[in-house]
């Protein structure tokens, strides 16, 4: 088991209640395979650049622990779910 960190941008057409929905996803998705430690939703930020036509985003950090190998199955899931812009995986150093 290794210490990570994530960080999502949401789009900021989702409604509260798709949001929320869709931190509770991954962080249910992130508890199936580990613990997570903590969830700090940021919130709407001005993005430095555009991405998808969006100038705005909604800012989530999870910091999380997990084995190794399930990154890469969170990092695909991010990427086949409608209504993320970005997202990150950091591994902390121990």
């Amino acid at each position: 088991m290794a210490k990570y960190e994530t960080i999502m941008v949401l789009n900021t057409k989702l409604d509260e209640e798709a949001t929320k929905a869709m931190i509770e996803k991954f962080t249910s998705l992130i508890s199936a395979h580990g613990t997570v430690e903590s969830v700090d939703e940021w919130g709407k930020r001005k993005l430095a650049y555009e991405i998808e036509d969006e100038t705005e985003g909604y800012y989530v950090l999870v910091n999380f622990e997990a084995p190794t190998d399930f990154t890469k199955e969170l990092d695909r899931v991010y990427q086949i779910t409608d209504g993320i812009l970005r997202t990150i995986i950091v591994r902390k150093d121990a």
